[in-house]
């Protein structure tokens, strides 16, 4: 699969699964009121629609590129093994 394809893909699929994660969480808030009258048993699988919304979000990030956590994060810059100095001691 060329780049610009992939990139396609993988955005597609992450917006795939942002909508079926948005729409999971919407469905299990919505199903608590009564005045809905949703049926419960629905709530199940929206808090599951959550996970795979997840699992396709992640799935769509990996096959567009961008898996790699960015060295721009605080935690990562601060006290990642990769990027600390060896020889900077910490203060306790």
């Amino acid at each position: 699969m060329k780049r610009k394809g992939a990139e396609l893909l993988g955005n597609v699929l992450m917006g795939l699964g942002l909508i079926t994660m948005v729409g999971g969480v919407g469905y299990s808030v919505l199903s608590q009121l009564p005045q809905l009258d949703l049926p419960h048993y629905f709530s199940h699988g929206a808090v599951m629609s959550i996970f795979i919304g997840a699992l396709l979000w992640l799935v769509g990030a990996r096959v567009g590129g961008r898996e790699r956590v960015a060295d721009r994060y605080w935690w990562v810059r601060h006290y990642d093994k990769r990027c600390t100095r060896k020889t900077r001691e910490r203060h306790p």
